[in-house]
Order: structure tokens, then sequence, then C-alpha cells
């Protein structure tokens, strides 16, 4: 089943063509990475997916959903994570699931959150400190938390692994996995050569606007490293 697809699509920003015919599917439990430089157009797609930036020409659909003609239907689905999570600081890992999931008008039980809390790895000692205190990994933890406890069968990751340990970096694609083998849906867009390829089923190469390469993991393996970072560096 198709869940996300970009059907020749372009987007303009200030009169620049961004996005340029550009088109793939992503398919329910796959994890799909948008891989690109900076200014390749990657984040400039996942807006069209959020309905912040309307297409030019062609189409960006979610569950067949054409973005642009019904945003608030096709947002229903997705759980977003931007590059830096937007958090309370000043609040806990639970009062911040819990005010995020009153703003959707979602109730969830203690154990209930607890168990997303278990799910995404987040020690137990930690969760009542507040989130100053937290490293960006254990914040995209709760963030991922806030996903699993919203029941969003749609994940968008913004540069999901930038600024994190490769520790982190291990523990968060584990997550990733995790999540898709249980039926969530992945759209990543990333610089990140190596991240995309430990999580990634499939890899877009973007370069201004094009799609200039597709990788797809061998059964039971994952895409090559040398072989995306050979065909990155090419088009550089």
């Amino acid at each position: 089943m198709i869940i996300i697809e970009a059907e020749n699509l372009s987007i303009s920003r200030a009169n620049n063509n961004v996005v340029n015919n550009l088109s793939f599917q992503v398919k329910q439990g796959e994890v799909f990475g948008l891989l690109g430089g900076n200014g390749a157009g990657k984040s400039t797609t996942l807006l069209a997916f959020l309905g912040l930036l309307k297409a030019s020409e062609g189409a960006a659909r979610i569950n067949g959903i054409e973005v642009d003609f019904d945003t608030a239907s096709a947002r229903k689905a997705i759980a977003y994570l931007p590059e830096s999570a937007n958090l309370y600081p000043h609040l806990s890992a639970r009062e911040n699931i819990n005010y995020f999931l009153s703003l959707a008008k979602i109730q969830r039980s203690a154990a209930d959150i607890d168990a997303a809390l278990d799910q995404v790895s987040l020690a137990s000692k930690a969760r009542d400190q507040y989130l100053s205190s937290y490293s960006k990994g254990m914040r995209q933890k709760v963030a991922i938390a806030v996903a699993i406890l919203r029941q969003a069968p749609i994940l968008f990751l913004d540069e999901p692994t930038s600024g994190l340990d490769p520790v982190a970096i291990d523990e968060f694609n584990k997550l990733i996995s995790n999540l898709a083998a249980n039926g969530a849906t992945v759209l990543m867009v990333t610089h990140d050569v190596y991240g995309a390829c430990q999580v990634a089923d499939r890899i877009g190469l973007l370069k201004d606007g094009h799609l200039v390469g597709n990788f797809i993991a061998p059964a039971g393996k994952r895409i090559s490293v040398d072989e995306v970072h050979h065909a990155f560096a090419s088009e550089a």
C-alpha cells in the first residue's frame, strides 16, 4: 500500500525552482531516506508534504490525499520531528508529553506514557527531570514517545541524527527500524550518508531539486555506505 507519494512534484520559492519533477513512493512499513547536501531541496519537499508549501506542479500525497487540496486530513496521520525538537526545557519528559497530548485532545494513562518511554529507552530516573538537563538524543526520544502515544502511522524526520554522537545515532536508528517493523512509515530527509544507510530501506539522492540516484537495500542487508557515499561525492 502506497502511503507517501510525490508525483512529478515541483516547488518554487522566491521565483526559483527548488524541487523539479520529483517522483517517489513509500509503502507502509518502509523507511525512505531523501539524501542530499545543503540546498538540494530536501526540507522543501518535506514542507510540501506538511502542507506548508504548495506545489507549483505535480502533487504530494499522503494516504492518497493530495496535500494541497485537503491539508488537514493529510496531517492527521503525520508526526513530524524537526532537527531540534520543540519541547519545553522547564518541564519534565512526562510533563512535556502530557502537554502535547492535551493539545491534540488525546488522553493516555501514566502506564501508557511509561510504556512509550520504555520503548524509546529513556532511563526511568530521567523522566521527571527538566529537559534543560537533557542531551539532544534524550530530547528526541521524548519527541518520538509523543509520536508513539499519538499513534501516528507516518513519521517525518528532518535531519534526525544531526548533532548526535555515534552511540545516540545507533540507538535512534534502532528505534526507527523497530517502529517501521511495527507498521510505521517513515520519510527521513538527511545529509548523513552513514545514518541513512543504517536505517533506510530505500534512499533517493537529491541534487538541485532533481532525483539523481536510487538505492535499495538487498534482502536482509543494508544499503552500501560506500556505494552511496561515492554517488553523493560524485554529485557534490
